[in-house]
């Protein structure tokens, strides 16, 4: 194994190690599994590249996949036009106001002269101000946009300067969409998940930062909602509206595109680097990405079958299958994304004082994987990857349907010679 790459896998259990003793959250099993890592790892050199190819555990901000919607797409405007509508920082400003058809009953609506700032919003991030790890994913997209690190103010703290008093019940939300009526895209939310954090989650925020960079107008800047256990279309871009409502169901621009707005983020996991053409007998290296939803991720499996064997048509899941534990990888010395030596800044949720996370894979977020196969005979073949969350659920269980969120057992089909 080469130098740089053996000093980097050294460092990612040391400090992994280090961290979770001291946490008494290191098992035996555990600890023997670092050897079984480094002695897999140690006898491929096809791993040892694969490995040392993987993507930070942080995306570059300038790398996120891009889904943005609009004609033309708002990030794309010229600098003058930005500025004119209120896409920089210096023009921002955010009505937050009553809704007209289900009225909300407040005393201080944010509008016109008085409409909420971005010098107000940098006033309450003084006190108020959070970051946290997410992973930001389509709804109906297979894979992830990016995993970063988002900074910005509880949206309960601007939604009490209005004063409610009674009948709030909703709130929903909507970006600039070039002054078309149809062009625009809308979230919302129950007011109690605004207002409480529910099972430990950070907080509903008004994001202004991504991995302690000024938000670009490309990742939804100057101001954008992150909703952090949901999908990205809750997580509304170039916000301007904030309507405090008494409506009694959500009113999202999804609702008419028959997709579910109330599922949050699913467990699920992928390849990166798959099988193409084999070798026969030769050791294949297999290694992907995981996405850990509000179940957490336990486990990732892989399953490698002959292509027309036969599958049992009451098991569309493939539980009876045999399924094989891949290795989920530690938390890592260089988390990427643009910080620093790649360390994660204190008072990030999550993370410990010294930038250590408090467990391993974090909840909505993503983690990296492997496993090794030691070979197969000539032939053609499928492989398959699932993930097993916290609560014992195999993917795509317990929500296998799509318009909830992607889930689909990735198929892959190779040969080898």
């Amino acid at each position: 194994m080469e130098a740089p790459l053996r000093q980097f896998l050294g460092e990612h259990f040391a400090i992994t190690r280090r961290h979770f003793v001291k946490a008494g959250v290191l098992t035996t099993a555990a600890l023997a599994g670092e050897s079984s890592f480094a002695a897999q790892v140690e006898q491929d050199p096809r791993l040892q590249g694969a490995l040392k190819d993987l993507e930070t555990w942080l995306t570059l901000p300038d790398d996120f996949r891009d889904v943005s919607r609009g004609k033309p797409k708002p990030h794309t405007l010229d600098d003058a036009r930005k500025k004119e509508v209120g896409m920089t920082r210096e023009t921002w400003k955010l009505n937050v106001i009553s809704d007209t058809e289900n009225p909300a009953r407040i005393k201080n609506p944010l509008e016109g002269e008085n409409a909420f700032t971005f010098a107000n919003l940098m006033e309450l991030a003084k006190d108020h101000a959070v970051r946290f790890p997410k992973v930001m994913t389509c709804l109906n997209i297979g894979c992830p946009l990016g995993n970063g690190i988002w900074e910005g103010v509880p949206l309960r703290e601007v939604v009490w300067k209005t004063q409610p008093t009674e009948n709030l019940r909703r709130v929903f939300y909507y970006g600039y969409h070039n002054d078309k009526p149809e062009q625009m895209f809308r979230s919302s939310l129950p007011v109690g998940r605004v207002l409480e954090d529910p099972y430990g989650h950070p907080p509903v925020i008004l994001c202004y930062k991504l991995n302690g960079q000024w938000l670009t107008s490309e990742r939804g800047g100057p101001v954008r909602i992150v909703v952090p256990e949901d999908y990205g279309f809750k997580s509304i871009k170039w916000l301007t509206n904030l309507v405090l409502s008494n409506l009694g169901t959500a009113n999202d621009t999804y609702v008419d595109q028959n997709n579910d707005v109330y599922s949050p983020l699913k467990t699920f996991c992928a390849t990166l680097t798959a099988p193409d053409t084999e070798k026969n007998g030769m050791p294949i290296p297999i290694t992907g990405w995981a996405q850990a939803g509000i179940s957490g991720l336990k486990k990732v499996q892989i399953w490698i079958s002959e292509r027309d064997a036969p599958h049992p048509e009451d098991d569309p899941y493939f539980t009876s299958a045999p399924w094989q534990d891949a290795t989920i990888l530690p938390a890592p010395s260089d988390y990427g994304g643009g910080y620093p030596d790649g360390k994660i800044p204190p008072t990030t949720m999550g993370f410990d004082v010294n930038g250590q996370p408090e467990s391993w894979p974090l909840p909505l977020s993503r983690a990296h994987w492997f496993y090794l196969h030691s070979g197969l005979a000539a032939g053609k073949y499928t492989l398959r990857c699932r993930t097993i969350d916290n609560n014992g659920a195999a993917q795509p269980m317990p929500r296998p349907f799509r318009k909830s969120g992607h889930a689909k057992i990735e198929t892959i089909r190779f040969e080898v010679a």
